[in-house]
């Protein structure tokens, strides 16, 4: 597996809505990104949970906007009026993240849009296995386009590294906070989704996703481990996860009775 690399060329806009600031930039293949900085909130570890999350839905066959590398020269920020924005460019350069942005997407509204049984299935499942805390009502990380349903943002996954303890335990978790995805009640084929995915989500694959993390996000303050110790720990997490499958799933299965 590989991702592209492409080259800041233009910083259009700051997308305020994003918790993290993330921003509107055009590339040097022509095309507009949504870009995720190094620099902002949870730094690195963002980045790594919105490749990872983001590769392991493409892997899926989820659709997902396509995700790149992103180079940002020094030149970026200084001539930015807003001090907060400038920082945050400042403190991101080199390589960073992208999204393709997809122009005329509109957010998916839960109150008034339906999704199919078998893909909310597929994505609860997806999320419980990444613990992904942020496709809720209040922000459902969703959206129309071209009559599809697309996920973004995958940013909060894998919270265990925030604190890099206990990752085992972690990994056995039942993700009891499933509870609240804004898919659950739809989701009425997760036994089927669980073989399904399992069957794909090979241990090779996995390697090859988290073989993706690049060194320079893996150089943490704190920690001594080397950045082939760190893609370690995050393979062996998602190995030991995917094998205990049935936890979260049951996990899910038993919410979604409450809801239903």
């Amino acid at each position: 597996m590989k991702l592209r690399t492409v080259y800041v060329t233009r910083y259009i806009q700051a997308l305020r809505e994003g918790g993290s600031l993330p921003a509107l930039a055009d590339a040097n293949d022509d095309f507009k990104y949504v870009l995720k900085f190094r620099g902002a909130g949870h730094g690195s570890k963002a980045l790594i949970a919105e490749l990872l999350g983001g590769e392991i839905a493409r892997t899926l066959g989820l659709p997902v906007p396509e995700l790149v590398f992103i180079e940002l020269d020094e030149a970026f920020g200084r001539t930015e009026a807003d001090e907060e924005i400038q920082d945050l460019l400042q403190n991101s350069q080199g390589l960073n993240l992208g999204l393709h942005f997809l122009s005329g997407a509109l957010n998916f509204d839960p109150n008034t849009q339906e999704v199919d049984a078998t893909l909310a299935s597929q994505v609860v499942w997806l999320d419980a296995f990444i613990t992904n805390v942020d496709r809720t009502f209040r922000n459902t990380n969703l959206l129309h386009w071209h009559k599809e349903l697309w996920l973004i943002d995958h940013g909060a996954s894998f919270y265990f590294h925030h604190s890099w303890e206990n990752w085992e335990q972690h990994a056995l978790s039942p993700f009891a906070l499933i509870k609240d995805h804004v898919l659950l009640p739809q989701a009425s084929q997760l036994a089927a989704v669980n073989e399904s995915f399992q069957s794909i989500l090979t241990d090779e694959k996995l390697r090859e996703i988290v073989d993706l993390i690049p060194d320079s996000w893996l150089i943490w303050e704190g920690n001594h481990q080397t950045p082939d110790e760190i893609r370690k720990i995050y393979y062996q997490f998602l190995v030991l996860r995917k094998s205990n499958a049935d936890t979260f799933v049951n996990q899910a299965q038993n919410a979604r009775i409450t809801l239903i």
